[in-house]
């Protein structure tokens, strides 16, 4: 369910404090937060942040298009490795023996 528009968007206050301070100075160094669940405001354009994901930082360059959106969308907690492939088999596992018919019909030479 969404926040309620009289509320606007949710931003912990330290990470507001915090993108207040590197607007004024001009600073462009990396901001650490936790916060994954505030909000990316239109004053984080531009600025870098390293949003931790459980794990480690993930550094996040906030655009236009990320206004919205939360700071844990852009910071994965899981990386998938890929699926296992399944082990090798021999080729004459593989293959059925010639005389069991899977449900085919008959050779041509029993029909006359």
């Amino acid at each position: 369910m969404a926040r309620s528009i009289k509320k606007g968007p949710f931003v912990d206050d330290h990470l507001l404090k915090k993108i207040e301070v590197a607007k004024e100075k001009g600073d462009k160094k990396v901001i650490k937060t936790w916060s994954r669940r505030s909000t990316v405001i239109p004053e984080a354009v531009g600025l870098t942040f390293a949003v931790h994901n459980g794990k480690k930082f993930v550094p996040v360059y906030v655009t236009e298009n990320m206004i919205g959106h939360k700071f844990g969308e852009f910071s994965p907690t899981r990386s998938f490795h890929g699926h296992s492939e399944k082990k090798a088999q021999p080729a004459a596992a593989l293959s059925k023996p010639a005389g069991a018919g899977g449900g085919g019909s008959a050779p041509a030479a029993a029909k006359s």
